[in-house]
C-alpha cells in the first residue's frame, strides 16, 4: 500500500473514531496545517469526509453508503438478523454477531440492552480477538496458522486489570474454550461489562461468533452461562440459515 493510500485511510479512522479539525488531525499526523488540508479536501471530493459548520471533519454519507453495501454483502449478517431479534425477545441483553471476514473478525450486527445501556460496539467496527467473547469464541476454534493471522499486530496493552497481555496467556485460555464449547470477556474490555460467546459453525469450520453482554453489577459470567444453551442453539440456526 502506498504511502499516501495508506495515510487517507488511517486520517478516516481518526475521523471515525471522533470529529476533528485540521488543527487537530495535523499535529495528530505531524503534518503542516496545508498538507493536511490538502489531504482532507481530497477525501471531501471522493466523498469520504464532509466538513461541519464548526470546521470539524466527519464521515460523509458516500462513505457510510459504501459500509451499508459490504455489510449487506455479508451472508452471515443476513443469516442471523431474524435469529438474533428473537433469542433477544427471550433474553433481553445486548446481543452481538462477529464475522470471520478473511483474518479479520468484524461486527456485523448488534441488538442493544431493552433497560437502554449502551455498548462501545458498533456494527462494520473490528473486534479486538483478544479481550472479547466474539474473538476468543472464534479463536479458538481456528488452527495456529489462522489463529496467528488474525491475531498478527495485536496490541497487548491492557484496557482492564484482566485484559489478557500476552499469547501464551491467551492460548492458554483458548484451550480452556475449546474444551467447554464457549468463551467469555469477564471485564477485560471494559471493566463493568462481561459477556458469554458461543462460535458460529458451518461445514467449512467457524464463521463467526454469538455474543450475550450484561453489566457485571447485573448479571457476572457466571449467570450469563445459564444462557449458553439457549446460544449455541441459536448459533446452530444461524449457521444453517448461511449454509
Amino acid at each position: 500500500m502506498s504511502q499516501s493510500v495508506r495515510r487517507a485511510a488511517m486520517i478516516v479512522d481518526a475521523i471515525a473514531a471522533r470529529p476533528q479539525t485540521v488543527a487537530e488531525l495535523a499535529v495528530e499526523f505531524g503534518l503542516h496545517r496545508s498538507t493536511m488540508f490538502r489531504e482532507l479536501q481530497t477525501l471531501e471530493d471522493v466523498g469520504y469526509v464532509r466538513r461541519r459548520a464548526d470546521g470539524a471533519y466527519v464521515l460523509a454519507f458516500h462513505l457510510v453508503s459504501l459500509a451499508q453495501t459490504a455489510l449487506e454483502n455479508l451472508d452471515l449478517r443476513k443469516a442471523a438478523s431474524v435469529h438474533l431479534r428473537e433469542l433477544h425477545e427471550h433474553t433481553g441483553n445486548t446481543l452481538h454477531v462477529a464475522a470471520l471476514v478473511d483474518d479479520t473478525i468484524v461486527y456485523v450486527d448488534k441488538v442493544e440492552d431493552q433497560g437502554g445501556v449502551r455498548m462501545y460496539s458498533r456494527i462494520g467496527s473490528r473486534v479486538l480477538p483478544h479481550c472479547t467473547g466474539v474473538g476468543k469464541a472464534i479463536l479458538a476454534d481456528l488452527d495456529e496458522h489462522r489463529r496467528d493471522a488474525v491475531l498478527m499486530g495485536t496490541d497487548w496493552t491492557p484496557h482492564t486489570r484482566r485484559t489478557i497481555t500476552s499469547r501464551a496467556a491467551l492460548d492458554r485460555e483458548l484451550d480452556v474454550i475449546s474444551e467447554r464449547g464457549w468463551a467469555a470477556d469477564d471485564a477485560e474490555f471494559e471493566d463493568f461489562v462481561n459477556c458469554v460467546a458461543v462460535p458460529i459453525r458451518s461445514a467449512m469450520g467457524v464463521i463467526g461468533a454469538l455474543s450475550l453482554t450484561a453489566i457485571r453489577m447485573v448479571q457476572d459470567v457466571e449467570q450469563l452461562a445459564h444462557r449458553i444453551p439457549l446460544l449455541q442453539r441459536t448459533a446452530v440456526l444461524i449457521a444453517r440459515e448461511a449454509g
